[in-house]
């Protein structure tokens, strides 16, 4: 069994189910008492968020490189960035590192792919839904993304930062996601992207009357194939 580096923090919320998920993935497909091999790294998410307000993305950047050397150096085979929106600085982090970094979104995109899904509504963080990294990287799979108006990405993100990554789960706040769920398949999504770690604790299977794509729950998996050599 390879070791799995995780970086986590960003938020704590989601990375307990990163190691909840893939502990129990594991477990499942080992048997016994089997659990799994990793290491993690947990952030300040404050310092982390600072830097993303203030669009310092290189200083975003520098931190994590550091922190997966860290991890290298502790017997990490591979590295798992426990968010989506910090998939942005991927290469600031391959560049320090010698092991492979699992990305978030080729992990989603191939399930999208295996569902035979053409067109994809994506929710996340405003930079994720705003900017070029990741929508282009689904894309790249023939992937159309659509993304919700300039009023719902920005109460999407205020409900990410001011409440599902400080553990507080609303009905409001549910249902209004389900709203901007239900305006983008009437737009022609066939799937929506749960693309931010904590949206998965809030919006369920049972809230979309499309396939749900949680990114926490495809790239914990994911990471548990690529530790046994699936």
């Amino acid at each position: 069994m390879k070791t799995i580096g995780l970086i986590g923090g960003m938020s704590w919320e989601s990375s307990i189910e990163y190691y909840r998920i893939i502990n129990e993935d594991v477990k499942n497909k080992l048997g016994g008492l089997h659990s799994a091999k990793c290491i993690l790294y947990s952030i300040d998410f404050e310092e982390m968020e600072r830097y993303q307000a203030a669009g310092d993305w290189q200083r975003a950047g520098t931190l994590l490189g550091d922190v997966a050397q860290s991890l290298e150096k502790g017997g990490a085979d591979f590295i798992v960035l426990c968010t989506n929106t910090m998939h942005k600085v991927i290469k600031d982090i391959e560049r320090k590192i010698s092991v492979p970094v699992l990305h978030i979104a080729d992990a989603t995109a191939n399930q999208i792919q295996q569902a035979k899904i053409k067109k994809i509504g994506l929710l996340g963080t405003k930079y994720t839904m705003e900017k070029d990294f990741y929508k282009s990287r689904i894309e790249s799979y023939g992937i159309e993304v659509l993304v919700p108006s300039k009023e719902d990405r920005d109460a999407v993100n205020k409900i990410i930062y001011e409440e599902l990554c400080i553990g507080k789960i609303r009905q409001t706040s549910k249902d209004y996601y389900k709203k901007v769920i239900q305006s983008l398949v009437d737009n022609g999504a066939e799937g929506i992207i749960l693309g931010c770690t904590e949206i998965g604790l809030l919006v369920k299977r049972e809230d979309s009357e499309v396939p749900l794509f949680d990114t926490t729950l495809i790239h914990a998996i994911e990471s548990v194939k690529k530790a046994l050599d699936e």
